[in-house]
């Protein structure tokens, strides 16, 4: 059942839901949305599962035509949104018909926005999950991003017959200036007691080179002890590598399953999704926290996402 169509697709604009798991002994990576929690939040806002696949978009949005009634939420980084040139609040349940035009503007801050439709979207599935693997070209609609002409299918479902708002409060905020919390290691015996110290007293500066696979930063230069490789071994999301050149390397969503750079830290969770809304020139600052205090963080991170839905208000 086709929902939308493509009009203008933006930067950079895939489908995506939280992720492809199990798979990466097999060299595939984990993919999915690279914040989280606002695709969490776009879901339950139309009444959907947590793990519905969402319209992800980059810096520039695109421009949808509906060619059916049906309701939508848009989060994530602000925007100026409208439907039909007129604005629109995003965070909240909004109902559009047939032919409406639905557009975003300027980003005003952050770098990616989720947008969710009543029911899901109906994309390819590979490996149990929608999200579009673009190197890999697949998942999603035909393994790439939208082009314009694409239409963006869905399910036949009923709309909800209550619409809903975010407090704002649970609304994030993304000011361009990142605390990441970070659990030190594994391979944090490869540098030295300055270069440590240079890691975690320093903000750093997202480049140019930042996409879906991951971030170079631009800052003071790291030390190791000795040598700059180790044999590859595992990367996940959050992951903090720093090659020969001393400058870090942030781990994202795309990347690949082994790296061969030592790895001075790994971000939480939670901060892998504030993470995935860091822009080039946007100031990253790291701070080291205890295993375990990582995994009481993470804990309730997964505790509000799954209780979410209920701490929507209703639209009046």
């Amino acid at each position: 059942m086709k929902v939308f169509q493509v009009l203008k697709p933006g930067m950079f604009t895939t489908v995506q839901d939280m992720g492809r798991y199990h798979y990466l002994r097999y060299g595939v990576p984990i993919s999915g949305a690279m914040d989280v929690f606002s695709l969490v939040a776009a879901d339950v806002l139309v009444g959907n599962n947590r793990n519905a696949a969402c319209v992800e978009t980059t810096l520039i949005g695109p421009e949808l035509q509906a060619l059916r009634r049906t309701q939508i939420a848009i989060t994530g980084g602000t925007v100026s949104l409208q439907i039909n040139g007129s604005s629109v609040p995003m965070w909240e349940t909004l109902e559009v018909y047939e032919g409406d035009v639905v557009s975003f503007g300027r980003m005003e801050s952050g770098c990616r926005t989720y947008l969710s439709i009543r029911g899901g979207i109906n994309a390819s599935s590979v490996l149990g999950s929608r999200s579009t693997f673009v190197r890999g070209g697949f998942g999603g609609i035909e393994g790439r991003q939208l082009k314009t002409g694409d239409a963006i299918e869905g399910f036949d479902v009923p709309l909800l017959e209550v619409e809903y708002s975010t407090p704002e409060e649970l609304q994030p905020r993304f000011t361009g200036d990142y605390k990441i919390q970070v659990v030190l290691g594994p391979q944090g015996d490869m540098f030295t007691e300055k270069g440590m110290g240079t890691f975690l007293s320093n903000p750093y500066k997202v480049t140019l080179e930042a996409d879906r696979m991951g971030y170079r930063l631009e800052g003071p230069m790291i030390e190791h002890k000795e040598k700059a490789d180790i044999v590859s071994d595992a990367l996940l999301p959050g992951a903090v590598q720093v090659p020969r050149d001393g400058k870090p390397i942030v781990i994202m969503r795309d990347a690949q399953t082994t790296g061969g750079y030592p790895k001075i830290a790994v971000a939480t969770t939670p901060d892998v999704s504030l993470l995935g809304q860091a822009k080039p020139n946007d100031t990253i600052e790291f701070s080291n926290i205890a295993v375990q205090k990582a995994h009481e963080k993470t804990r309730e991170y997964y505790k509000l996402l799954t209780n979410l839905s209920g701490l929507l208000m209703r639209k009046s």
